[in-house]
């Protein structure tokens, strides 16, 4: 069984092995995290609506890729608990199941999302100057995506397989492969060779003027964000499945596990449903937001969607720590120790909590020039955004900590295998929190776009203090492989 280098998930002292499971997971996110603001910084040195674009094509194409990641939350969740019952066969089955049903879903939903596009875009309403100017922006860049989304899915497979087996290195050393990639190619599909900001700041203008003059590629613009990123996941997703099938780091994943095995997928699918409804949902919820947030000025979209980039970014300690809840919980109800796996929970919860108050107070003193670094100053339009920027993080900033227990709460429900509890949950924080918050504060009570800060804040909120409150009754404490692990 892989396990930390800080000793076993099942036995012992947990502060260690937590450390050693939780800190890659928070650096691979991190990488993740880098995919997006390395499109954002070069974006917002072609334009703000650039960015803008960017911020409205997210959340639709999150919708969709939605449903293959509620999948891989099922495949981290099996094979953690296989893995802590010592059941190493049945752990390599489970991912190659996951493996091949999670590819199909992959293709259907990118064909899917590239007929679709014009239509999901449509149904965003839209002020005159974004409908204009945004939207197709908008749409170049999410046809680009849809078409390489099977690329997108294999290293969120790969990714989550290997962390439920206990190896989340692994998958952080081949996003950091990624993200380098991503980072140098990034400039050159937007810009081509014309007036790229990146041979500026080398000071290889000369260079430049050749290359221009011996292609004539003046880049793909906001769709060449999209191009680099395929192409670097493609990479990501090779090496993946090269460790997985040609090293013994993961589940020991044979050719016979990838033939359809009714009892597995029924378990994948049991798991994986609820998750993929709690991420499609979550997803509508944000299209929810986004169309209201649309009917405001272009610098307003843009606005919420740097925030969001800027505040995914901080809330990487959490989301690391509820991954590795996640894991620890599978693996300590597989082994049936449901008590260890309660301590680790609130281990993980306090250190989240503080963590991310910490995070909070330093993201309130410096969010001026945080946000100014993504934006090119000089002009009313990116001055405006920065200062409806810095607004956003500050209203935010106040419910860092709360996010540090909610996501470390859900993982444990997830870990358990007990997604239908996650999914109540992140559905109350979204649509009895965040949407009705926003809309009724925004359009309702005069706060306009400050009405959108503060309900994004408030909704976090109040799921968090319900989610802790039903964690305390216990009744998640029931592996949902006890029957397989006892026949292994």
């Amino acid at each position: 069984m892989s396990l930390p280098e800080g000793g076993s998930l099942t036995e012992g002292d947990l502060k260690r092995p937590m450390f050693e499971l939780a800190w890659p997971i928070i650096v691979t996110e991190l990488l993740q995290v880098a995919y997006n603001l390395a499109d954002t910084v070069w974006l917002g040195r072609l334009s703000t609506d650039a960015v803008a674009a960017i911020s409205l094509a997210f959340p639709l194409i999150f919708l969709l890729i939605s449903v293959g990641g509620g999948f891989t939350v099922a495949g981290s969740t099996l094979v953690a608990q296989y893995t802590g019952a010592k059941s190493e066969g049945s752990a390599g089955t489970v991912a190659g199941q996951t493996l091949t049903f999670i590819t199909v879903i992959a293709v259907v939903v990118g064909v899917i999302g590239f007929f679709a596009t014009d239509a999901m875009l449509g149904v965003l309403p839209s002020s005159e100057a974004t409908a204009g100017q945004v939207i197709p922006l908008a749409g170049d860049y999410m046809r680009v995506f849809f078409l390489g989304l099977p690329f997108l899915f294999g290293f969120f497979v790969f990714s989550a397989l290997m962390r439920g087996y206990g190896n989340t290195r692994a998958p952080m050393v081949v996003m950091f492969i990624s993200v380098v990639i991503n980072i140098v190619i990034d400039p050159v599909f937007i810009f081509g060779f014309d007036a790229n900001p990146l041979f500026s700041m080398l000071g290889l203008e000369g260079l430049q003027a050749s290359l221009f003059t011996a292609t004539g590629f003046d880049g793909f613009k906001v769709a060449g964000a999209a191009y680099a990123t395929v192409l670097s996941r493609a990479v990501a997703t090779i090496i993946g499945i090269y460790v997985i099938f040609g090293t013994s780091a993961g589940p020991d994943v044979q050719l016979a596990d990838f033939r359809p095995q009714f009892e597995y997928i029924k378990k994948i699918v049991d798991i994986g449903v609820p998750s993929a409804i709690e991420q499609s949902a979550t997803a509508l919820g944000f299209i929810t937001l986004t169309a209201m947030v649309v009917t405001f000025k272009p610098e307003v979209v843009a606005a919420f969607g740097l925030g969001n980039r800027l505040t995914s970014l901080v809330f990487l300690p959490a989301l690391g720590l509820g991954r590795a809840t996640n894991t620890i919980v599978g693996q300590n109800l597989g082994a049936q120790k449901p008590e260890r796996a309660e301590s680790a929970v609130w281990l993980a919860a306090k250190v989240g909590a503080s963590v991310m108050l910490v995070t909070g107070v330093l993201a309130y003193v410096f969010a001026e020039p945080i946000v100014a670094f993504f934006l090119q100053t000089g002009t009313a339009s990116a001055a405006q955004t920065i200062d409806l920027g810095v607004e956003y993080i500050r209203i935010r900033a106040f419910e860092f900590g709360f996010i540090g227990v909610l996501q470390v709460v859900l993982g444990a429900y997830r870990g358990a295998g007990n997604t239908k509890t996650a999914l109540g949950f992140s559905l109350f924080a979204l649509w009895l929190g965040r949407v009705p918050i926003v809309y009724l504060l925004s359009f309702q009570f005069g706060f306009a776009e400050t009405g959108i800060w503060l309900g994004m804040a408030v909704g976090q909120i109040l799921g968090a203090i319900a989610a802790t409150a039903w964690f305390t009754r216990g009744t998640w404490k029931h592996s949902v492989v006890d029957a397989d692990a006892a026949g292994t």
